[in-house]
This record gives structure tokens, C-alpha cells and sequence, in this order.
């Protein structure tokens, strides 16, 4: 393999708050937080309305788990590269983990890329990620509490050819629901909000983030999906977050009074 010595730093990473309010054992995860390319592979060959796009990232989710992060006093963690360089939600042998087609748009650089560029991007920004999420969730174990993992995702409103999505927020899990049900009931009782449980997509995803540390490390978590119409705009990440921020500290509280038996 030629020798290949990134520039561009995959990982966001941000400590947890300190003092009473801070909840110290959460750590927030935002798998595609931004939609750039490093400099070292240079371009994707999409036009820039197409790296815009739901493709390229998830629209508004890093505002929101900013918005988080402040509310809660919680630590994060955030992808800085494009899913189209490479999917850090998928495992290392899912077949979408590098994408040469998504939802109507080839990807150029990605048309003919071959196994060499995929493990030289796999070591560069796909495998540091996952390590800095391995060593979050060390540090909180090293302390004595239970880590508690929440995905922040945005979705699109549509998929060219198909059916608009009426959903405004949905959760995603696979076989641990001790996070998913006391955060399910919350926000199903907004009345203003249409919520999905598994949709628009399921959480049974093997190999994807919350599966690799969640379901494989016994933790409790879930992935929170907002239509991103809806938080396209700061100011709109920012009521999300101040919406669910006091959902989320509710719902690990009541999650973890059962774990304990309170």
C-alpha cells in the first residue's frame, strides 16, 4: 500500500461538562456532522448543491448536538469528513460503507475506487473515529458509571421517487430498549409531533455505530432522527435542542432508577 499520511483530523471531540447538572456518563455521537472532504483526497467531483444534500451529511444534526452538549453538560463526539469519503455509521464490510451511487447522484470518486483507497480511508478517518468513541466509553467505565449513548441523525423528507415521510422525529434501536421506551413516551406525548419508532429506517443495522458500541458493549442507547427541513436552520437546531434536552436527562433518569431497582 502506498504511504499515506492524512492531514485532516476525522474526530470532534468534546469534554463533558463539569458541576452537579452535567451528565457526565452521556456521551453524544454525530456520525455525519459535516459534509467536507480532507484535503488529501481532494475532490468527490459532486457540484456543491450536491454535497449540500442529505448525501453528503446530516443536514442540522451537528447544530443540534451542539445544542445538546450545552444544555446537558455532556462530552461528544463528531465525525468531520463526509459519509460519502466514508460511512462511519456502517461496518468496515457493510457494502454501502463507501458509496458510488445515493439517491440519484453517482459520486465520481468514488465510481471506480478500489479495495487499496478504501482501507487507506478506513485507517485514515473510519477506524480514529470509532477509537476516540472506544476511548470515551473506557474513560466513563474507568470512573464507575454505566455509559449511555445517544446518536444524533437527521433524515431527508424524501427520497427522489418515493413517498414524502410524515415524521417529524423517530428513534432508532435494535434488542436494548431501556433508553428507547422512557424517550419514546416523552416525545410521543407532544402532541404536535408525528414520531417514528425503527422509521424511516431500522436500527437493526449490523456493524453500524450503535451496534459496535452499544449493542456489543451491553450499554444503553438509542439514535434520535429528525426530518432536517426541520432543522436546517441554527435557529431551529437550537429549539430542538432545548426541546429535547430535558427529555433526554428525563429519560436516562427514569432508565437508570430501573437499572437500579428504585
Amino acid at each position: 500500500m502506498p504511504d499515506f499520511q492524512p492531514v485532516f483530523h476525522p474526530v470532534e471531540r468534546i469534554s463533558p461538562g463539569s458541576g452537579l447538572t452535567a451528565m457526565t456518563g452521556l456521551i453524544l455521537l454525530c456520525d455525519h456532522a459535516r459534509n467536507a472532504v480532507p484535503p488529501e483526497i481532494g475532490d468527490l467531483g459532486l457540484p456543491p448543491e450536491d454535497m449540500d444534500r442529505h448525501i453528503a451529511w446530516d443536514v442540522g444534526a451537528r447544530g443540534v448536538t451542539l445544542g445538546l452538549v450545552g444544555r446537558l453538560g455532556a462530552g461528544a463526539l463528531l465525525s468531520t469528513f463526509s459519509r460519502l469519503v466514508i460511512d462511519p455509521n456502517r461496518g468496515e464490510d457493510d457494502p454501502t460503507l463507501v458509496m458510488r451511487l445515493y439517491d440519484g447522484s453517482i459520486i465520481p470518486a468514488n465510481r471506480n475506487i478500489d479495495l487499496s483507497e478504501i482501507e487507506r480511508r478506513k485507517v485514515a478517518y473510519h477506524r480514529p473515529y470509532h477509537a476516540a468513541i472506544r476511548e470515551a466509553i473506557d474513560e466513563i467505565v474507568a470512573s464507575g458509571e454505566t455509559p449511555v449513548l445517544v446518536s444524533i441523525h437527521s433524515f431527508t423528507p424524501q427520497f427522489k421517487g418515493r413517498s414524502p415521510r410524515s415524521w417529524h422525529i423517530a428513534l432508532l434501536w435494535d434488542r436494548d430498549d431501556r433508553l428507547l421506551r422512557p424517550l419514546l413516551a416523552r416525545l410521543r406525548a407532544e402532541a404536535d409531533l408525528v414520531v417514528g419508532d425503527n422509521e424511516p429506517y431500522t436500527g437493526q443495522l449490523h456493524g453500524d455505530c450503535l451496534w459496535t458500541h452499544g449493542t456489543n458493549r451491553g450499554l444503553p442507547h438509542v439514535l434520535i432522527e429528525i426530518r432536517n427541513d426541520l432543522i436546517a436552520a441554527p435557529d431551529d437546531q437550537a429549539d430542538w435542542a432545548a426541546r429535547l434536552a430535558p427529555m433526554i436527562r428525563d429519560a436516562v433518569a427514569e432508565m437508570k432508577a430501573a437499572m437500579n431497582g428504585a
